[in-house]
């Protein structure tokens, strides 16, 4: 107990170093106090989706490696899902969020919600640690090795086993869709052929497979103070943004110390079409959990440039893999006869366009091209503007391949 809390403090002594520049949201932390990590009795069809007045069923798929994985499936409002006659679509989240992304937004502007409501049959992935998911067969979440596990296992068997479930219960290829982190495992996964002869095409929201030029300055800071090393050294596997120490560390800081309106913008880019009225509903919502390894994996991407699996060091990598560095995502093995289609911002402080641009270079095939010069890295999801800008041009490349129904 001593130890976590002194670790706590020690990460919340660093985190308040970085605030000097940046901030946090102030209206946040009351609202990261209010929500509480979901008990067993709610569900995400419950909380969000049923609501709305759209079917929604759950589902559970388990990983290889033991992780009870949630999935949701929404039909449009007039739908049934038992006679669901669209293609199915997965979309995948990014980090520190969960599947309730696709729906924070009205249902005249939430991705979920516009692609039931044109007759595609929508699935929603939630991967291992979020509030949504279930846990593992054997782990306590409260154990180290529960927290065991990187990006890459994200890829090889959480987006692995949910697009084989869904091609089963579907006898359909699906469409994919990712934003963020699930544009990373998107891209991993599809590196491998007995997933990739499984999709029928994918639409990446902030491609990311490299992140060697971002340009975020909170996380660019974070990166050059090893603060993923020393998270790792103290001991912390889990990563809750609504722990009670840094909730009170933040508050304390906000509480007119510091000028807190920043703190996103210092993360993500400054976003053009962000809908500020709603901060405290998607604040109910998120952030959701993720693991310090995921982290610095990702930090690991940032320094030495790499899309590549965990590097857990020289003797352990020849140990694990054979070889003295991790083996990288080969993007070339991404089939040329695979759509693809991106849509990427000039304010994405995250999805830098150089790095996108490594990503173009990398691939055999030639994506279909949405760029969006005011566009941040959170607009690509919570745009007031984001059907008009976005979603209907992705829907009609879903549907140039033929395989939509008419809504």
């Amino acid at each position: 107990m001593r130890r976590s809390l002194s670790s706590s403090l020690v990460v919340g002594a660093i985190f308040a170093l970085l605030l000097r520049e940046i901030s946090a949201v102030k209206t946040a932390v009351s609202n990261l106090r209010r929500r509480s990590p979901d008990d067993g009795t709610r569900s995400l069809c419950s909380h969000l989706i049923r609501p709305n007045g759209y079917p929604c069923t759950e589902h559970t798929v388990q990983t290889k490696d033991g992780y009870l994985l949630a999935l949701q499936r929404v039909s449009s409002r007039n739908g049934n899902l038992r006679v669901q006659c669209g293609p199915p679509v997965l979309l995948v989240h990014g980090l520190f969020m969960g599947g309730d992304a696709w729906f924070l937004d009205s249902m005249e502007e939430s991705l979920g919600f516009i692609l039931a409501d044109h007759g595609f049959d929508v699935w929603v992935a939630n991967v291992r640690g979020t509030h949504w998911s279930h846990g593992h067969v054997t782990l306590s979440e409260k154990s180290k090795g529960f927290w065991d596990w990187s990006w890459q296992d994200l890829a090889l068997y959480d987006l692995a086993e949910m697009i084989c479930f869904i091609n089963l219960k579907t006898s359909s290829k699906i469409f994919l869709v990712g934003h963020s982190q699930g544009t990373i495992v998107s891209l991993a996964a599809l590196t491998q052929p007995d997933v990739v002869e499984m999709v029928e095409a994918a639409a990446l929201l902030s491609p990311i497979s490299y992140l060697d030029h971002i340009t975020a300055p909170l996380v660019r800071r974070m990166v050059s103070m090893h603060l993923d090393q020393m998270v790792l050294a103290l001991g912390m596997h889990q990563l809750n943004f609504r722990s009670n120490v840094l909730i009170d560390l933040i508050d304390s800081l906000c509480n007119g110390h510091l000028d807190c309106n920043d703190l996103l913008t210092a993360i993500t880019g400054k976003n053009c079409c962000f809908n500020n009225s709603r901060v405290d509903f998607y604040l109910e919502n998120e952030p959701h959990p993720s693991s310090a390894k995921n982290i610095h994996h990702l930090f690991q991407m940032i320094r030495q440039g790499t899309f590549s699996q965990y590097d857990y060091g020289f003797f352990k990598n020849l140990r694990l893999y054979g070889q003295m560095k991790p083996p990288a995502f080969d993007l070339t093995r991404i089939p040329k006869s695979l759509p693809l289609w991106m849509s990427y911002g000039g304010n994405d402080a995250l999805a830098d366009v150089i790095d996108v641009q490594h990503t173009l270079n990398e691939l055999q095939s030639t994506p279909e091209l949405v760029y969006l010069e005011n566009y941040g890295h959170m607009d690509f999801i919570l745009s007031i503007n984001g059907k008009e800008d976005l979603y209907n041009n992705m829907i009609g490349f879903f549907r140039s391949l033929g395989k939509s129904s008419s809504s």
